[in-house]
């Protein structure tokens, strides 16, 4: 179990160890390493997701580990209250940044192990404070230099925490 304390409130996760280990792993990384501690929820879209895990409350990018292995083949889904990772096109490129399902966003599953289709590994479900999650999907968004759909007001991740 993880808890995520951000300034809208708590958020509690379960880790999917058994089926996406290496993914689970390199979260607790950067938890243990202190990265997500003052970063924002920096790209929030009601009805798909809330992204964070990749800048601070400057807004200025933090710096990763290498990526890891996507394990999207784990057949988990990408349903409501699920956590992912996020990536670029290349399906093997995610690092830290994680977002919370707000919505069954079936298209982001894995289909086949090809670049259009390897999907976004699901590695953690919201077990607590999907109310939080569901106040952060609503809140009023713009844009921010070259990013769009960021919350006017930083949403913070204080700390997580390994329980």
């Amino acid at each position: 179990m993880v808890t995520i304390k951000t300034s809208k409130g708590d958020i509690v996760l379960e880790l999917f160890e058994k089926e996406a280990p290496e993914t689970v792993k390199n979260f607790k990384e950067y938890i243990k390493a202190g990265h997500y501690n003052n970063t924002i929820f920096h790209r929030v879209i009601d009805n798909f997701m809330i992204q964070g895990g990749g800048f601070d409350t400057e807004f200025n990018q933090k710096p990763t580990l290498e990526s890891v292995q996507n394990e999207a083949d784990n057949q988990i889904g990408n349903e409501c209250g699920t956590v992912a990772m996020a990536r670029t096109m290349d399906p093997h490129s995610a690092t830290a940044q994680f977002f919370i399902n707000v919505a069954n966003n079936d298209f982001l599953n894995f289909r086949a192990p090809t670049p259009q289709h390897y999907g976004y590994c699901v590695f953690a479900k919201v077990t607590d404070g999907m109310d939080i999650v569901n106040n952060i999907k609503g809140v009023a968004t713009g844009t921010r230099g070259m990013h769009d759909d960021v919350p006017e007001e930083d949403i913070i991740i204080k700390e997580m925490i390994i329980d």
